[in-house]
Parts: C-alpha cells; sequence; structure tokens
C-alpha cells in the first residue's frame, strides 16, 4: 500500500513542564515522515480542568486527517474523532493507582473506557501496562497492541574505565515511585556520588545529609545534555517501584553503563536479562546490587554487553514500522 500521500495527524496534550511523550514521538515523527505525512497537533490547554478538556476535545474536533493517533495523557480527545480512522496510546495506569473513591471512577471513565471504546486501535508500551487495562475494563485484548518506546538516538556510548573506587551513580527522577528515600539509605558507606536528575524536594536533600552521601542535583537539561550525562557516570540505579515502560533502562543500556533497576514489571522485561534486578521495597537488596556492579568487574562488563544487545531491539527505526503498521490497518479499513 502506497502511504505517502495520506495524512496522519499525531495529537500531542500541551506538555507544560513534562515531556517524556513529546520526546518519544518527536523523534518517531522523522522516521514516519518517510512513509505517511505527519501532521503534528498540540492541544491548546494544558490543565485537567473540567473548561480545558472541553476545549481540547472541540479543538481536536477541527483538526483533518486520513489516520488520527492521540499520542498519549489526553486519551478524551478521541471523543472528538472518527472511531475507525483513530489510534490511542496509552502509556500506564498511575492515575488510578494515585486516586480512589468517585475520582477514580471518572478517571476511570474519562480517560480509560470512553477513549477506548472510542479508538479503532489500542496501543501501549508494555505487557504489564496492557494487563493494566484489562484488568480495569472489559476490552478484547486483540485490540491493544503492545508497541514499546523506542531508545534515543541521542543516547551515545563513550568508552570510560570504571571508577570503583569512587563511582558515579545516575539517578533519575524524583517522584515517590522513583524510590530515591530508599536509594539514599542503600548507599550510605559506599563511597560514591549520586547525581540526582530531578529537582529535589528538601525531605529528600535532608535524607542525603543525614546518610552523608556525596551527591549532584541537576534538572531542565536537554536532551543532549541528559545523553552526556549518561556517559559521564559509571551506573545507572532505577529501582523504581512503578513504571509503564522504563525508558532510563534501555537508555543505560545504549550508552554502555551497567544498569540496577527493579524485578517487577515491565522493568524486568525491558532489561532483557542485562540489569541487575533488586526488590525495590528492600534496602539491603538495591545496596547489594550496587556493591555487585562495583566488585564484580565480569558481570559488570557481561551486563554491559548484552546490554547493547538488548538496546538495540528499541531503534526508533524498528518502533516507527510498528507504528506504521497500525496506521496500515486504520488505512486498509
Amino acid at each position: 500500500m502506497d502511504t505517502r500521500n495520506k495524512t496522519v495527524c499525531l495529537l500531542y496534550r500541551n506538555s507544560g513542564r513534562f515531556f517524556s511523550i513529546e520526546r518519544i514521538f518527536n523523534q518517531l515523527e522523522n522516521k514516519l515522515n518517510k512513509f505517511v505525512l505527519i501532521n503534528p497537533w498540540m492541544a491548546p490547554e494544558a490543565l485537567a480542568s473540567p473548561v480545558s478538556i472541553f476545549k481540547n476535545i472541540f479543538a481536536a474536533s477541527k483538526t483533518k486527517a486520513n489516520v488520527y493517533h492521540v499520542t498519549g495523557d489526553i486519551h478524551y480527545v478521541v471523543l472528538a474523532l472518527p472511531k475507525k480512522k483513530t489510534i490511542l496510546t496509552i502509556h500506564d495506569c498511575i492515575f488510578l493507582h494515585r486516586s480512589k473513591g468517585i475520582k477514580r471512577v471518572l478517571l476511570k471513565w474519562l480517560f480509560l473506557k470512553l477513549p477506548i471504546s472510542r479508538s479503532q486501535i489500542v496501543t501501549t508500551i508494555s505487557e504489564a501496562t496492557k494487563q493494566d487495562i484489562l484488568n480495569n475494563i472489559n476490552c478484547k485484548p486483540e485490540k491493544i497492541v503492545v508497541i514499546p518506546n523506542p531508545v534515543d538516538d541521542k543516547i551515545f556510548f563513550t568508552p570510560a574505565v570504571f571508577r570503583a573506587n569512587k563511582p558515579v551513580i545516575l539517578f533519575i527522577g524524583n517522584t515517590t515511585h522513583k524510590n530515591l528515600a530508599r536509594a539514599i539509605p542503600a548507599l550510605q558507606n559506599i563511597h560514591c556520588t549520586i547525581n540526582i536528575i530531578g529537582k529535589l524536594a528538601d525531605d529528600m536533600i535532608a535524607l542525603l545529609k543525614q546518610y552523608q552521601i556525596e551527591f549532584i542535583n541537576e534538572y531542565n537539561l536537554s536532551d543532549e545534555e541528559m545523553a552526556l550525562r549518561y556517559t559521564t557516570s559509571d551506573m545507572v540505579l532505577f529501582p523504581s517501584t512503578f513504571e509503564g515502560f522504563g525508558l532510563p533502562v534501555i537508555e543505560s543500556q545504549k550508552a554502555g553503563r551497567p544498569v540496577i533497576t527493579s524485578n517487577i514489571s515491565p522493568l524486568k522485561e525491558v532489561a532483557g536479562g542485562a540489569a541487575c534486578l533488586v526488590d525495590p521495597l528492600d534496602i539491603n537488596s538495591i545496596r547489594n546490587g550496587v556493591l555487585k556492579i562495583i566488585n564484580d568487574k565480569d558481570y559488570r562488563n557481561k551486563l554491559v554487553e548484552d546490554g547493547f544487545k538488548n538496546a538495540s531491539l528499541y531503534s526508533a527505526d524498528n518502533i516507527a514500522l510498528q507504528y506504521l503498521d497500525c496506521y496500515k490497518k486504520i488505512l486498509k479499513n
């Protein structure tokens, strides 16, 4: 099927201070433009108030395309789009896990049940998220297609000698589920520097000082600066308690740095056997993982070698082709 004259509208949220979804699909745009005409659209409103939701739905109704792809977060805008031409990407269901009572019912209805019923195809980024969706709503499993996130093209490998005497440990994220509150005591009396990406709250700074952990705190980094932080680190610590996918795992692997992550889905599947898996709820387990990478050179090198192979599966070119298959199914119908 010749799709080069077909228009695909990628519908983005008004990102405000969050850019993770945009980073993923912006790099896919360049790949997909070889096969279809990509028309990016951004929601005019960033808030999730009833007025803002209505304005976004109304604005989305004015778009014109052969295929509509809602890239995430603003799931509700599919209500303004023709069902047979619409694809919805759901990155995770954390909004349900963080709410309860009537708020949870409303979120489930507006961000999950209605949008899925009004979409021809739903994509999600991991089998774990697909199962989470199926656990929450009645939906045919075959309607949900798993397409993982791509590793950023900007991530690069630079060879370096591992500084076992005082490694630099990269820690990405400052929200509660990133698990910094357990990672800090796990590093007590380990001679290291932890570079934390994401503005630290006062209680986390106090905890770092309490355990006498040498740290660096950086935030608002560009993609290029973030790529450089991987190469200037010795290892990556990502013991998250909840993820829809876990992009830092494969970014670490592509950069050639050993990574410690959680022995939970989807992180253990994304790691592909090329990460040190720990119990994120057990401080001693996290500590032992860090010490194993520091002290076991053969194990460390094996993680790096296997990590390169695993990261290659998540190239932007491969992921773009998987989305293109979904677009072709819509166009064919």
